[in-house]
């Protein structure tokens, strides 16, 4: 059964059910619609996007993200073994299976070949009498065959495959090399007359190549069995998102409460969570109170209080209140299901310095054909005798030694396991390409409010004029705010909320923009809003409270005023408050010489206020939407790299005009699409945190391409047999198929060292 997507067009409301697109790891371009092998690299493909509900394995290839096939096979354009994408916990990897299975059987047949091979080289004698070499001749190709034929098998269909669609690689060189040294061997042993008298011992009997072809055939199995374990483990952080998704929920029915599955709950259901489970879905408490521990989507092992009115996440901790919450978004559209979504696709992504490990592979296995043909001619004419035995070993040498493998994965295993890493840390970066530009930004342009500021203004004082006491003041105007659309309305009303004050019924409710409201609270006519707005009601301020009022106004906070019965009562302060780790984290990213600056819509002396609170001095004020595109444009035509950070939403141009978009989180209204990078926590020190994993990662992508290099461009020409003139150093086949499989794995293993990285 082939699996669906339902892809929903938003223009028109409507919504269609798609097959699933399979890709490859290593080459995001190919896109199959069933399971296959990546027609560039040969690896097998996994499916684009992982889902929280299982919809059915798919498969894709590490090396060409763009191969999507719904059964296992080989990738079309590499032949790598293609991967299954739809991760479950109960996912089973078939490829591993079926490769482990490969090697285990070769395994035991391919040690009896090796070892009489070895005996009847160096050790004759340890024979017995009645066991002629023609005997073992024929066990080592009756046991080789199964091993090369059976074992290998899915090497020569992916080199055949390569050459079919003239994708050369590495399984390209495995086939030939392999089926060389096999089929030379066969014609040796059943035709031995057809070679020349030196090539012959005195039984006639030609040398013959089994173990080498058996032993290569299951150090190649050996090699993909521990690159795919390790290709395994950097979907550890995918894996590890998923398992937080809770499998059931507890859904209110009236007066009656079950127990449904993750996958019934609908929009608008009503669920009970007690304490100590996670909350099954994105939602709004309705009722009752708790403390959440949102450390799955922050990053921070600190638990957020929730009441009634609150959003909350799933797979958050309930930690010690049970609540009621209302679905508000289910499967596919939670955060969470968002976070494994981007995570994948950032996976599956292309660094542009993998377009240099592309250019390399596409002349590189060319090459190396060309070279193992000179290396066989070679020997074959100014060789030793027997020159085609020589020739034959030279030839296969090259050909395995040669195998690219680990020059594909270089930059693909890296990206895996650093966008996994960052995911974790709350941080979610959409592409390869951001990843590899971070490391560059030298100036990081940040918006005041909700980017250096929380965003969400509250009271921090309340001054009384003497009339009425304070908590007074508080329910007269949180009474009339509540019913105001004004951003500093919700504010007063939490200060009621926060203080447990009863709210008042308003009538005649009436709001002047830009100056304030006023309204009836029982039979009291309440005045809010700024100093001008009760001037024009006739209020009056005496000297000593204008003085107060410009005490606070130069200290950057916002004064609201109020009046009852046409007299002055008081007045509350409030502020944004500046997030905690803003100002280390400027200090930080100057200390790494990168330029900050700030862009505010806010007065200039608000904004400079801020500024030097945090130690940024560069400014910009009373600056709209499009005047901070235009600033970022600036600064990237002064030849700077650029990051812009802001919430996402009237940031929107600006972040698009960036070399980098930063997006603040902001609970599950995160600004997920409109982005570059997503801080889930939504503070700058996750800024500082992606760059420095940017430095790391391009680090260690460089170290996979020195350790994929270093094997070719040396065991290419010791395979070739340069040194055999002057030291008669000569590469076995075999040591030549360690090295390739070990060289797949080195990458990997360093690969994974970017998991325990500090930053």
């Amino acid at each position: 059964m082939k699996s669906k997507n339902i892809i929903c067009d938003e223009k028109t409301d409507t919504c269609d059910v798609k097959e699933a697109i399979y890709t490859c790891p290593m080459h995001p371009e190919i896109k199959e619609h069933k399971l296959g092998n990546c027609p560039k690299c040969g690896m097998a493909l996994e499916r684009d996007t992982p889902v929280i509900q299982n919809t059915g394995v798919k498969y894709t290839c590490p090396m060409h993200p763009e191969v999507i096939s719904d059964k296992p096979g080989s990738c079309p354009k590499c032949g790598m073994a293609l991967e299954p994408v739809t991760i479950d916990e109960k996912n089973e990897d078939s490829e591993l299976s079926y490769m482990s299975k490969r090697f285990w059987i070769s395994t035991f047949l391919s040690i009896p070949v090796f070892l009489i091979a070895m005996i009847a080289d160096l050790y004759p004698d340890l024979l017995p009498n009645n066991i002629s070499m023609s005997y073992i001749q024929w066990f080592e190709f009756i046991f080789a065959t199964p091993v090369v034929l059976w074992g290998g098998w899915p090497f020569f269909v992916r080199g055949y495959n390569s050459i079919k669609t003239l994708n050369l690689n590495m399984f390209t060189l495995i086939a030939i090399g392999v089926g060389a040294a096999y089929l030379y061997s066969i014609v040796a042993l059943v035709f031995p007359e057809i070679f020349p008298p030196l090539m012959r011992d005195k039984n006639g009997l030609v040398s013959v190549y089994f173990e080498a072809a058996a032993v290569i055939t299951t150090l190649v199995l050996l090699g993909q069995v521990l690159e795919l374990k390790a290709r395994s483990k950097t979907n550890s952080s995918l894996k590890a998102l998923l398992n937080l998704a809770p499998k059931k929920a507890h859904l209110i029915d009236g007066n009656n409460e079950r127990e449904i599955p993750l996958d019934e709950v609908k929009v608008g259901d009503l669920l009970r969570v007690k304490p100590g489970e996670k909350i099954p879905v994105d939602g709004l408490v309705v009722d009752g109170k708790t403390n959440i521990d949102e450390s799955m989507i922050t990053g921070e092992p600190i638990t957020i209080s929730k009441k009634s009115g609150d959003k909350v996440i799933g797979a958050t901790i309930n930690k010690n209140g049970t609540i009621v919450i209302k679905a508000e978004k289910v499967g596919s559209d939670t955060m969470l299901s968002q976070i494994i979504d981007m995570v994948s696709k950032a996976q599956r992504s292309r660094a542009p310095i993998q377009n240099l490990a592309d250019k390399v592979s596409a002349y590189f296995v060319p090459a190396v054909i060309v070279s193992a043909i000179l290396a066989f001619i070679a020997w074959y004419m100014y060789g030793p005798e027997p020159r085609l035995a020589y020739a034959v070993v030279a030839l296969v040498a090259v050909l395995i030694i040669a195998c690219p493998c680990a020059l594909g994965l270089a930059t693909p295993i890296s990206i895996m396991v650093s966008t996994g890493k960052a995911a974790l840390m709350g941080i979610l970066v959409k592409d390869a390409k951001t990843l590899e530009v971070m490391r560059k930004v030298n100036v990081i342009v940040v918006d005041k409010t909700g980017t250096v500021t929380e965003g969400k203004p509250r009271v921090t004082d309340i001054i009384s004029g003497g009339k009425i006491n304070t908590d007074d003041i508080v329910r007269y105007g949180a009474s009339v705010e509540k019913v105001s659309e004004h951003p500093l309305s919700d504010a007063i009303v939490q200060e009621a909320l926060d203080r447990k004050i009863e709210l008042l019924d308003v009538s005649d409710f009436h709001s002047i923009t830009g100056k304030g409201v006023s309204a009836k609270v029982g039979d009291k006519k309440v005045i809010i809003g700024s100093k001008r707005h009760l001037e024009d009601f006739g209020i009056h301020f005496e000297e000593d409270t204008k003085s107060l009022i410009s005490k606070y106004q130069n200290e950057d906070k916002g004064v609201i005023f109020i009046a009852v019965d046409q007299e002055f009562v008081g007045f509350f302060i409030v502020e944004d408050p500046i997030k905690q780790g803003s100002k280390e984290a400027i200090s930080n990213l100057q200390k790494m010489d990168i330029d900050i600056v700030m862009i505010s819509g806010d007065n200039k002396i608000t904004a400079e206020n801020i500024g030097r609170k945090i130690g940024i001095t560069k400014v910009y004020a009373d600056v709209m939407p499009d005047m901070k595109m235009k600033i970022v444009q600036k600064l990237k035509n002064d030849g700077n790299i650029v990051a812009m950070a802001g919430d996402g939403i009237n940031d929107a141009p600006a972040l698009a005009t960036a070399d980098v978009g930063i997006s603040m989180g902001g609970g599950t209204d995160v600004a997920i699409e409109s982005s570059d990078v997503t801080l889930i926590k939504g503070d700058l020190l996750g800024i500082l945190k992606i760059i420095k994993l940017s430095h790391h990662t391009m680090r260690n992508i460089k170290q996979n391409l020195f350790f994929a290099f270093i094997y070719n461009s040396i065991g290419v020409p010791v395979a070739a047999g340069v040194l055999y003139p002057y030291f008669g150093i000569l590469l076995s086949p075999i040591i030549a198929a360690t090295a390739m499989s070990f060289s797949s794995v080195s990458v990997i293993v360093n690969a994974l060292r970017l998991k325990n990285i500090k930053v």
